[in-house]
C-alpha cells in the first residue's frame, strides 16, 4: 500500500495564517506546507484508495498531491480539523462509505458515526456511515482495519491500524492523543511498519501550556503535552515500546523552535511511504 500524508499539521497549519514567528516564516521560504491532518492510502493491486480523516484543506491537498479521490474514509473523531472537509465530497462522489466509531460518548451523548450522520445529513445521497465498534476488524479497500481508543479528553478519539492482508504491510496512526494509550490499543498498535504518531511540540513547551506536562518519564521530561496530545518525546518512547520500523510525527504545531522544527523525524505534506 502507498501511504501519502495530505495533511501534517495541528489546527493552525505550519505556516499559521498571520503568523511571522521565525518556523512559519521559515515554512514560507523552504515553500513547505503542513495543512490540517489526513492520510490517503491507495491499495495499489485493488485500485482503490482510503481516506483517513477529512481535513478542512481537502480541495488544496488533493490538488497539490494529485491523488485520487477516495473510495472509502474513517473518522478518528469529530474535532473540525479531521472532519469539516466531509463537506468537500458533495459532487466529488457518489456512493462513498464512511467508517467511524460507534461507541457513545459521554461527553456527547453521540458516536462519531451519529455526529456524522448529525452533521452531514444533507450528504445522505453521497455517503453511508458506518459504525465501527472498537476493535472491530472490517474491510475497506481491500484492507483490514481497526479502530483502538487512545486519550483525548473531554472526548473519546481512536486510533486506526491498517494491515494488508496479502502483504502483510502495516500502518498504525496514534490519531490525536496524551501518551496514556490504553495497553490493549498499544498491543493492536505494535510493530508497524509505518507509525503517524501525534508529536505536536517539544517538551520544553510545556511550561508555556496552563496546565504543563503530564506522564514524565524517567528523567522527569514530560511525554504528554496538557492533556490532549503527546510532546515529540512522548511520541518518540511510544514509538520505542511499539517497535516501529519507520516513525514519522505528525499534528505537528509551529511552536517547535525554528532550528528543530524541519528536524527528523517530524513530517511534512506530501511524504509518501510503500508499506
Amino acid at each position: 500500500m502507498r501511504v501519502t500524508l495530505l495533511g501534517t499539521g495541528d489546527t493552525t497549519g505550519t505556516p499559521t495564517v498571520g503568523c511571522d514567528c521565525d518556523t512559519c516564516v521559515e515554512a514560507r521560504e523552504r515553500g513547505v506546507s503542513r495543512s490540517r491532518f489526513s492520510v490517503h492510502v491507495t491499495n495499489e493491486r485493488a485500485g482503490e484508495s482510503l481516506l483517513v480523516d477529512f481535513s478542512p484543506d481537502f480541495r488544496s491537498q488533493f490538488l497539490e498531491s494529485d491523488v485520487p479521490l477516495p473510495d472509502a474514509g474513517v473518522v478518528t473523531h469529530i474535532h473540525f480539523d479531521h472532519l469539516d472537509g466531509l463537506g468537500n465530497v458533495y459532487r466529488l462522489v457518489d456512493g462513498l462509505p464512511v467508517h467511524a466509531p460507534g461507541e457513545p460518548d459521554p461527553a456527547t451523548g453521540e458516536s462519531v458515526a451519529d455526529t456524522i450522520r448529525d452533521k452531514y445529513h444533507y450528504l445522505e445521497d453521497r455517503i453511508g456511515v458506518h459504525a465501527r465498534e472498537p476493535f472491530e476488524s472490517f474491510e475497506a479497500c481491500g484492507l483490514e482495519l481497526r479502530f483502538v481508543p487512545v486519550d483525548h479528553p473531554p472526548l473519546l478519539c481512536f486510533g486506526v491500524v491498517i494491515e494488508d492482508p496479502v502483504t502483510g504491510g502495516k500502518l498504525s496512526l496514534t490519531g490525536d492523543t496524551s501518551y496514556d494509550v490504553p495497553d490493549r490499543s498499544r498491543a493492536a498498535l505494535a510493530d508497524p511498519d509505518l507509525l503517524l504518531a501525534d508529536g505536536i511540540v517539544p517538551a520544553s513547551s510545556c511550561e508555556h501550556h496552563p496546565i504543563g506536562g503530564r506522564h514524565e518519564d524517567a528523567d522527569g521530561v514530560p511525554r504528554t503535552f496538557g492533556s490532549k496530545h503527546m510532546t515529540r518525546e512522548g511520541a518518540l518512547d511510544l514509538a520505542d515500546e511499539l517497535g516501529a520500523d519507520r516513525t514519522r510525527l505528525v499534528h505537528v504545531a509551529h511552536y517547535y523552535p525554528v532550528e528543530e522544527a524541519f528536524a527528523e523525524p517530524l513530517a511534512v505534506d506530501g511524504e509518501t511511504y510503500e508499506l
